[in-house]
């Protein structure tokens, strides 16, 4: 099972050694689902009871392919028949770009079930709030499968900034690769529907390390839609999120980068983890070696690929399997999820609703939805 704070203890149970397993339902039988969710099952307490799909040949599929007993077109058909203790929901978008999971989270609380659902969790903060009403009233879970605060490389990176030794965080620089509408068109979900479903990760990032943005402007560029925004956050540091359209699909797609006092920590592709720790000492003009005493040498992590390990699986270094164990703990242990909780989604979806209503190179005062928040200070 996972730790709550920081990653794994000990090693991982598999599915069928679990004494106690979780009756859960899923709706959803698309492609991300076959990839990454339904296979972490085989490392989670789940009991798999039924598969729901509007295509139900296609769920049938799934049941026979991931160990379930029944198909369904019908979600409330399936909630109803099966009164799963959980549900899982990944899911598209409909017509005018609103999140499905949305209003499927929503039918699941009100039939007694924790959820686990996909980013985006919505398409705006009051549905947000919506879902957290909801969830208080049936007294459940819903958690937001946000995978990349799961990762490995960035449960270590929280714990190092997090240290004595790492001092006071002061800035934060995160690249992410994604572009963005002009504009003009960013109030219409349909033109807006990729970058909601891929702000959730940069964002996700942003809120497990440095907490609440408090301030907040971007610039955006027409050839590839790709921006960079400005952030002060209410610790006090400032931080940059380069989103960086445009670039060749080859290279490294992703990098982070915080600054503590004398000291930094970097993740690249979401698998190396560079730590750069204080106390070397390298005097201009006078140093002969670039070679720092052990004590303060620099500390890299990264997987090896040549042995048929579970850690270089990407359903464990993307944070796939570590998500799905925190919300099985949850429900098991009756204790709120800490991570991809309803409040974790109002974060993202303040910023994301920043990029969409806010102009290029005006300043805002965050959150937008609080009385008087808002500040324009013109174009700087």
């Amino acid at each position: 099972m996972a730790d709550r704070g920081a990653g794994f203890v000990g090693d991982i149970t598999y599915q069928f050694e679990y004494a106690e397993r979780i009756p859960c339902a899923f709706i959803g039988a698309g492609g991300h689902s076959y990839r990454n969710v339904y296979p972490s099952f085989q490392y989670a307490p789940v009991e798999l009871l039924a598969v729901c799909d509007l295509d139900v040949a296609r769920a049938r599929e799934y049941t026979r392919k991931f160990g379930a007993a029944r198909a369904y077109a019908d979600h409330h058909e399936m909630l109803e028949r099966e009164r799963p203790a959980a549900v899982f929901i990944v899911t598209g978008y409909d017509d005018d770009g609103r999140v499905q999971a949305t209003r499927l989270a929503l039918d699941c609380l009100a039939a007694g079930a924790h959820v686990w659902m996909e980013k985006p969790t919505a398409a705006s903060l009051e549905e947000v709030h919506r879902l957290r009403a909801a969830s208080a009233t049936a007294d459940r879970f819903v958690m937001t499968g946000l995978k990349k605060v799961f990762t490995p490389a960035m449960e270590k990176t929280k714990a190092i900034i997090s240290s004595p030794e790492f001092g006071a965080v002061s800035s934060i620089a995160v690249r992410y690769p994604q572009s963005l509408p002009p504009p003009e068109r960013r109030h219409d979900l349909r033109e807006m529907r990729g970058f909601l479903d891929h702000i959730y990760h940069p964002a996700a990032i942003l809120s497990y390390l440095m907490g609440p943005v408090s301030r907040f402007s971007h610039e955006w560029e027409p050839v590839g839609g790709g921006s960079t925004a400005s952030l002060r956050f209410a610790s006090g540091a400032v931080g940059t999120l380069h989103l960086a359209a445009g670039g060749a699909a080859t290279s490294p797609l992703e990098r982070v980068e915080v600054i503590g006092e004398g000291a930094n920590v970097v993740v690249d592709n979401s698998v190396r983890l560079t730590y750069y720790r204080r106390g070397g000492r390298l005097p201009y003009g006078r140093a002969p070696s670039y070679v720092v005493d052990d004590e303060y040498a620099a500390l890299t992590w990264e997987p090896e690929f040549s042995l048929g390990q579970l850690y270089n699986k990407n359903l464990f270094y993307l944070g796939y399997v570590p998500e799905i164990l925190h919300f099985c703990e949850s429900i098991l242990t009756k204790t709120p999820p800490a991570k991809g909780t309803l409040e974790d989604a109002g974060a993202i979806m303040e910023l994301f609703e920043a990029y969409q209503s806010i102009p290029p190179g005006t300043v805002v005062e965050l959150p937008l939805d609080r009385p008087h928040s808002r500040r324009m200070d013109g174009d700087h």
